[in-house]
């Protein structure tokens, strides 16, 4: 659409061009809160974290101070598995953090697990949202601050990353009706900058296990020890992969997938996942804390 604007001289005029998209969104800056409103009025609805109401019109009832609570993990992290290390003194916390205890004592499968948040608050809610109501928008919000972590992954040698989603086994995929690591995935992938390869076939669950919640270390890689394999070893020999999950609790099924497909003959290994189980303390003081070690000394 053309707009023509003649100047206050009378012997000089000017043009200028009005595009349909810039109009467009005008008119829809303008609508918005018109139909924000209406939604609020007409199908009255509460946030489902924080049970306050949702005055605007989303896929995902989630209020927006909820999905403005879900934030990055923050502080020193280890580089390998990607657990909090506690710093005592702006040294430390300046230097590249080593691996922590765990990682030194026995390196996993994987060569790097990164994660977007702590698997606490909102984000928790959310990921809860999606494996256990069903609210299937949440994967697209998942999948877009997964999205942002995989940028800290190195550059691949291989044609691109193949993206495996940790799977389910069947029975279990029959009774949910979806898998949520790879709804998630699926999201990611569309705003990853990297060329990428999904792959929903090459890595199976082939034995059903129980719930790792509740137990030990041990009793966890006792438990998931030969519950994968991989289908086709073609798909993934000489690539670099990243499995994807929706949370990193201990690492044992990362792990566990990890060893299968070097087996398989991948060349690499990464994890990523939505949310990690952070066993250190989430905020520490470490001004409080460098102020104890001295009075210590």
């Amino acid at each position: 659409m053309r707009e023509v604007v003649f100047s206050s001289r009378g012997d000089e005029t000017r043009a200028t061009v009005v595009s349909r998209e810039s109009v467009g969104l005008t008119i829809a800056a303008y609508l918005r809160p018109l139909a924000d409103s209406a939604f609020a009025l007409l199908f009255p609805a509460d946030c489902r974290i924080c049970r306050e109401p949702l005055l605007r019109a989303s896929r995902l009832p989630v209020c927006q101070d909820c999905c403005d609570a879900v934030v990055p993990i923050e502080g020193s992290l280890c580089p390998v598995c990607g657990e909090r290390i506690l710093t005592f003194s702006r040294g430390e916390l300046d230097a590249d953090p080593e691996p922590c205890g765990q990682c030194r004592r026995a390196a996993p499968a994987y060569s790097q697990a990164i994660a977007y948040g702590a698997f606490e608050d909102a984000l928790r809610e959310t990921i809860h949202l999606l494996k256990y109501d069903r609210v299937l928008p949440a994967a697209d919000f998942l999948g877009g601050k997964l999205s942002a972590t995989l940028l800290q992954l190195p550059a691949t040698d291989s044609p691109g990353w193949l993206v495996v989603p940790v799977p389910l086994h069947a029975r279990k995929l029959r009774q949910r009706g979806f898998n949520q690591s790879e709804l998630i995935a699926r999201a990611a992938c569309k705003r990853f900058p990297m060329a990428v390869q999904l792959n929903t076939k090459c890595l199976v669950r082939q034995r059903e296990t129980i719930p790792q919640a509740g137990l030990t270390r041990h009793q966890r890689r006792e438990n998931i020890r030969g519950a994968f394999a991989v289908r086709d070893a073609t798909t993934v020999r000489g690539r670099d992969v990243l499995l994807v999950d929706d949370v990193f609790t201990t690492g044992t099924t990362i792990s566990e997938c990890a060893r299968v497909l070097l087996r398989a003959g991948a060349a690499r290994v990464y994890a990523a996942t939505v949310a990690r189980v952070l066993k250190a303390a989430p905020k520490a003081d470490r001004i409080g804390t460098e102020k104890q070690v001295g009075e210590a000394a």
